[in-house]
């Protein structure tokens, strides 16, 4: 499968993209724990479909020393023991924000007041943009059919 675009063929989509992927690296340097950032990307991507971030986020836990019980259970994290409490906030917060036509919405305030228990102003914030950026991230790679189960951990860092 090929995709419909290479984003990197003209100057100017490969200069947005650029700044674009250097926003996720910026992110990546947060405060926010790295198992709770690949969590949540994994998440959002399953959620949106997006194989290309699903095949990357996987990898790069998993490159990080995740445990592959917690990556295959993330899409059931609510059923599942293997998550801390602020892991299991951070999930919701992510499928609420990435579920905003279905939760009407968007977050809610139960859910913003549990996330305020365990994250900081600071980890909040890199939790809110992260999201935001999964999203992005999964309709660009969506809209194009970019394929996934080439991508090679770190490869974009």
């Amino acid at each position: 499968m090929d995709a419909r675009l290479n984003y990197f063929a003209g100057p100017n989509p490969s200069k947005a993209l650029k700044h674009f992927m250097a926003a996720g690296r910026a992110l990546k340097e947060s405060p926010l724990p790295a198992t709770t950032q690949e969590l949540v990307a994994l998440r959002v991507s399953q959620i949106n479909g997006c194989a290309a971030c699903v095949d990357m986020h996987t990898k790069d836990a998993a490159a990080a020393g995740e445990a592959p019980l917690r990556m295959n259970l993330v899409a059931v994290w609510r059923e599942a023991t293997v998550f801390t409490e602020a892991e299991r906030v951070a999930l919701e917060l992510a499928e609420q924000g990435t579920r905003v036509a279905d939760a009407a919405g968007g977050v809610s305030d139960e859910v913003w007041a549990r996330a305020v228990e365990h994250y900081d102003e600071e980890q909040l914030t890199a939790l809110v943009f992260l999201v935001s950026f999964m999203n992005t991230a999964n309709r660009l790679n969506i809209i194009t059919r970019q394929p996934a189960g080439d991508y090679e951990a770190g490869q974009f860092h």
